[in-house]
């Protein structure tokens, strides 16, 4: 999976973060918007958004609400609700803005196939299933997503795509 040490994913783009220090560049903690908020405002964005000078919204929830879900339901609930929510959000702001999931375990749970990057989420026990994040949210799209690093030799703080289509 490719590397990205730009700030783009700070302004553009949909991320799944879950590095604190990453979060905490692009929002305070009362600036993050619940899941229900975002789903809610799908179709009605607000003209500016809360995070880091009007570019970014920050969404805290989803990893929650994976969680409470059988495996077979929630792709079906990412496929359904989450990525409509996604497309609605880049279609308002033409790209010009940034989406992020703050997925505080993310680092455990989000799995990067180094051969195919594929990219699954590993679901709560008692379940022990992943889900096909790449097939449900950027259709396959695998050499897209990438791997966000604050500093050169780093860990991930996330994952960045560019534009869910």
């Amino acid at each position: 999976m490719r590397q990205l040490r730009d700030t783009v994913w700070q302004r553009r783009g949909t991320s799944w973060v879950w590095d604190e220090e990453a979060r905490n560049q692009i929002c305070a903690a009362s600036e993050v918007w619940s899941l229900r908020q975002f789903l809610r405002a799908k179709g009605n964005w607000p003209d500016d958004l809360p995070s880091n000078g009007g570019r970014t919204l920050v969404v805290a929830g989803l990893d929650g609400s994976l969680d409470l879900l059988t495996p077979t339901d929630a792709e079906a609930w990412l496929s359904d609700a989450i990525k409509p929510a996604i497309l609605s959000f880049q279609d308002e702001y033409e790209g010009d803005a940034a989406l992020a999931f703050w997925l505080p375990g993310g680092h455990n749970r989000v799995r990067a196939h180094a051969a195919t990057d594929e990219v699954g989420w590993l679901c709560h026990a008692p379940h022990g299933h992943q889900i096909d994040l790449g097939r449900i949210l950027w259709g396959q799209a695998n050499e897209y997503p990438q791997e966000i690093l604050l500093r050169d030799g780093g860990r991930p703080a996330g994952l960045f795509h560019l534009r869910i289509t």
